[in-house]
């Protein structure tokens, strides 16, 4: 069918449906119409060095952005990062920590505002996903849905229940991360960053000992659905 009568058939069809689920329903067109090209973004996020290169706006308010990241990526300490800089801003944040991995100590070492953090240790993932949306419910500037260590307890998750997720944080404006090992929330995500294959800096060289200096996370974009059209495809940057 051409656009033309495509638009003009989704149209008749939604003429058709009786109120208040008529005025409810709106053309995917006409959704990304009402919202505009302005990204509303979180201003304490600009200045991380990891994600200032992927994102030099800032992570967004009112979507949900995916962490991904096998055991060693680097994830954890991306997430800790997250955490200390909207509450060393002055921002609220909660943890929802299903798998329960937050060493406090670690956390207030690492530059996170405790007496700002809420701190949910969920058992199962269908616990995880209640105690989020109510923390955006709650109107938290920031919540991070941290899904652990594979396997995650209750598997995947629904593309509904994502997407229920997502839809919570978009009217109290909240920055939603969901930090997993692996692709989880589907489509529900607006921006994904993975991280993947760290690269260990070594002290010396030869035959001499050689000390371990650190290890570099590599971040890639591999989706920013709404923000600039600038932004490539797929980023990726070591960081």
């Amino acid at each position: 069918m051409e656009p033309s009568r495509a638009d003009a058939a989704v149209r008749a069809l939604l003429g058709r449906i009786d109120s208040p689920l008529g005025g409810r329903l709106r053309t995917a067109s006409e959704m990304a119409a009402l919202r505009g090209h302005a990204v509303a973004t979180a201003a304490w996020s600009r200045a991380l060095p990891a994600l200032a290169p992927l994102l030099p706006g800032g992570l967004p308010r009112g979507e949900m952005t995916e962490l991904v990241g096998r055991a060693g990526s680097g994830r954890a300490g991306l997430g800790l990062s997250l955490l200390a800089a909207a509450t060393g801003a002055g921002e609220c944040a909660a943890l929802i920590d299903l798998g329960d991995g937050l060493e406090p100590g670690g956390a207030a070492a690492a530059g996170v505002a405790l007496e700002r953090l809420l701190w949910a240790r969920p058992r199962r993932l269908k616990e995880a996903l209640l105690a989020t949306e109510a923390a955006l419910t709650g109107g938290f500037p920031l919540v991070l849905l941290e899904l652990g260590l594979p396997p995650v307890p209750g598997g995947r998750g629904a593309e509904a229940q994502w997407l229920r997720l997502a839809r919570a944080a978009v009217e109290p404006a909240s920055a939603l991360v969901v930090s997993a090992p692996y692709r989880a929330t589907g489509v529900a995500a607006a921006v994904v960053i993975e991280l993947t294959r760290p690269r260990v800096r070594w002290l010396g060289g030869g035959a001499e000992p050689r000390l371990l200096d650190g290890v570099e996370p590599r971040l890639e974009l591999a989706r920013a659905r709404g923000l600039p059209s600038s932004l490539p495809a797929r980023r990726a940057v070591a960081v």
